[in-house]
């Protein structure tokens, strides 16, 4: 008993108490944005994601408390749930805004989009974990292919291209980290132009538009290129240091779209201006950099590769949301992890920085 409660103690002292600290200090911003994004009222959104957030942080934690190979192992498991998960929205899941991404609850609903994302960097890590040296053979290769292939698949024909692609960034850099030998990346590549066509003929009618809207805005400033519009007029108009809080008009009379999630960067930055955006970035940046440190830091492959994925998951989400609400990216419904509404979002990714504090407690252990 004794030795136990000595071993509990010893992985309370080893979580980096910085991580839940900025965790903290963004998901309060968040809060206070929601809060004036509902014209100064705390429901609808921000009350129920500080309910998320008093949930899932302590979740986060006792995942960090983990023994490292009881995740190890369950790692398929995981994944494997994850992907019933995706079948089941395939046949009962409940629609929204012409895509089909939720299965209700009743109480709640939950996107299994947004844990597939966090399965499959296990999946990943386990795996690379278990291959010898990294020693690949074009049979090695294909399981870690296929078993992230299909999953995303399911994703993007939900629709949800955004957190497709997401993933399909976070497969990549994993599959780098993890040793593979470069003409394989060079090889995909060729294969991923060459089939350019066919997924720009398979891609729905809006997600064309988006594109085409991208690269010219002005084509249709009430239809497809309005939210970009809006967004560029909300940033530009937040000047250095914002209009204040609920004083947003772009946000606040309603001609910014989706100022709770996609565009809540612009929203912010329309209200607390240039000094509040970069107050939030600089935030992001020191939680990167802190879970890259724990990532280099960790003895174990699987802890390094799971740090990496998830690291690389949540850096994905910050530059896309920011670069498509300036219109650098074409608008692809990203939205602002720890920061935009989304219940299903904030608990992917409390329960992710779960797993980078596990391998930070776990950081001189072995496998």
């Amino acid at each position: 008993m004794e030795h136990s409660k000595e071993q509990f103690l010893k992985k309370i002292k080893r979580i980096p108490l910085s991580i839940p600290l900025l965790i903290s200090l963004i998901c309060i911003y968040g809060f206070i944005l929601l809060y004036s994004a509902a014209g100064g009222h705390i429901e609808p959104w921000a009350s129920k994601q500080i309910v998320v957030f008093s949930v899932f942080m302590p979740i986060s934690i006792l995942i960090a408390m983990l023994d490292l190979r009881l995740i190890y192992h369950l790692s398929y498991l995981f994944h494997a749930f994850t992907f019933i998960l995706l079948i089941v929205v395939e046949f009962t899941g409940k629609s929204a805004m012409g895509a089909t991404r939720w299965i209700d609850l009743g109480i709640f609903t939950i996107q299994p989009s947004e844990l597939v994302k966090i399965s499959i960097v296990l999946m990943l890590a386990k795996y690379f974990n278990e291959s010898a040296k990294y020693n690949f053979n074009k049979h090695k290769i294909l399981i870690p292919i296929i078993a992230s292939i299909i999953p995303i698949a399911l994703v993007i024909k939900q629709p949800d291209l955004g957190t497709g692609i997401i993933t399909i960034i976070v497969v990549i850099t994993m599959f780098f980290a993890a040793g593979i030998r470069l003409v394989y990346f060079i090889i995909s590549g060729a294969v991923g132009i060459a089939t350019m066509p066919l997924i720009w003929m398979m891609m729905h009618n809006y997600q064309r538009n988006r594109i085409l809207t991208f690269l010219d805005p002005e084509r249709d400033p009430l239809g497809a290129g309005y939210n970009i519009i809006q967004s560029k007029i909300a940033i530009g108009s937040g000047g250095l240091f914002g209009k204040g809080l609920l004083s947003g008009t772009q946000s606040q009379l309603n001609f910014l779209p989706e100022h709770q999630t996609d565009f809540i960067f612009a929203f912010l930055t329309e209200e607390l201006g240039f000094i509040g955006g970069v107050a939030l970035l600089i935030l992001y940046s020191i939680l990167i950099i802190s879970s890259l440190h724990i990532a280099i830091n960790c003895r174990a492959q699987f802890a390094k590769l799971m740090a990496i994925g998830i690291t690389t998951l949540f850096f994905s989400h910050i530059f896309i949301n920011v670069a498509m609400v300036m219109g650098i990216l074409p608008a692809v419904g990203i939205p602002l992890p720890l920061v935009s509404y989304g219940r299903t979002m904030m608990a992917s990714m409390l329960i992710g920085f779960g797993f980078i504090m596990n391998a930070a407690v776990n950081q001189r252990n072995n496998i």
